[in-house]
């Protein structure tokens, strides 16, 4: 009967074998890596505070501004003074004890910890951009139809303006899909797209009324996938929405649709996502066609204007009932339906009947 070993530097024989590791053998797990807290906690800002932002410059301004504020008050600063001060202070709100550490640390220690909120919020634009593309081209197909012809999706040509789905949801806001001469200047490219051009695709239904520009913007169904995609979950896109789903906004405790979240999403798609859509085979952010950082900020400072509350309070109330829309219902609840009002109901009708006794 043969008889069978197992050897390493062991002789066998008068030969010997060199070591090596067994093919049948896992071997020792590695130690997984421990992110740093900061680096998650930049995944958020950048979400749902400010997706294009010099974390470090925003540190050594944002500190300096706090002592001006302090000794002279808010009114001192300008307006972009203003702003920059009040993306420092949400980034303070959402980092536990940053500016404690900030007060109490060395400037290359700032730097380290700036570097890594920066990373942060630069890896969760790059992950969301290829899940992102990847699931566009569903999006844009008509339910229970085909795309006619159809988008392979690792194949660059044939899409952008030179197909018609893609066509009509990338062009500019204000020009017709169907004029010839439109279409084919923005063929050729002889018709450029800047950053804040805005495509139709940002519309509701994809039409855009001249008449009244805020009809309709910002109410894609084409975004509302891209929010639930990134923020609750890639299953949630054609699923009823929940109170809470197992994603961005679960883990980072987010119950509300924030101005910057909605931009980030349009920026997703209008511009990371619009590579998706588009036939440019090299990526640059000072490409005209893909200027995803001037639309996102074209889309801020409208979202931020004072001049235009009104409309955008009434945007932010439909876009939390399209993401959060349990939220929304809790918080409409009638105080007279809560157990606190029922007990003081019962409380106030024993003392009432109490008091009836005590005249008999």
């Amino acid at each position: 009967m043969p008889c069978y070993s197992q050897y390493s530097d062991s002789e066998e024989g008068h030969g010997t074998r060199h070591s090596r590791s067994s093919a049948l053998q896992l071997g020792p797990r590695k130690c997984p890596s421990v992110q740093d807290p900061l680096v998650h906690h930049g995944h958020h800002f950048g979400h749902i505070i400010h997706a294009f932002c010099n974390v470090q410059m925003l540190l050594t301004n944002g500190m300096t501004l706090m002592v001006e504020v302090e000794e002279r008050g808010p009114e001192t600063l300008t307006w972009e003074e203003r702003k920059e001060y009040s993306v420092f202070q949400e980034l303070l709100k959402i980092v536990p004890n940053l500016e404690d550490r900030i007060m109490s640390s060395s400037k290359q220690e700032v730097i380290a910890m700036a570097e890594l909120i920066q990373k942060g919020a630069s890896g969760a634009r790059s992950d969301d951009t290829k899940s992102t593309k990847a699931a566009i081209i569903d999006w844009i197909t008509p339910k229970g139809q085909a795309l006619i012809p159809h988008i392979p999706r690792n194949v660059k040509t044939g899409r952008g303006f030179h197909h018609e789905r893609t066509g009509v949801l990338l062009c500019p806001a204000g020009y017709e899909w169907a004029n010839s001469e439109t279409k084919a200047k923005l063929r050729s490219g002889q018709l450029q797209v800047a950053g804040d051009q805005w495509p139709l695709f940002l519309y509701a239904d994809y039409s855009y009324d001249a008449e009244d520009p805020w009809n309709g913007l910002l109410h894609s169904s084409l975004l509302v996938s891209a929010y639930r995609h990134i923020f609750t979950s890639p299953s949630s896109v054609d699923q009823v929405p929940k109170a809470m789903q197992s994603g961005n906004a679960r883990i980072h405790g987010m119950q509300m649709v924030t101005k910057a979240s909605i931009a980030y999403a349009a920026m997703q798609v209008s511009s990371y996502a619009r590579f998706a859509l588009t036939s440019t085979q090299v990526f640059s952010r000072t490409d005209l066609v893909t200027d995803s950082e001037r639309f996102y900020i074209s889309i801020l400072k409208l979202l931020e204007d004072p001049d235009e509350a009104d409309e955008v309070d009434q945007l932010m109330g439909w876009w939390n009932r399209q993401i959060f829309p349990l939220s929304m219902e809790s918080e409409r609840l009638p105080s007279e339906n809560t157990l606190q009002a029922f007990l003081s109901f019962f409380a106030e009708n024993i003392q009432k009947k109490r008091k009836e006794n005590d005249t008999l």
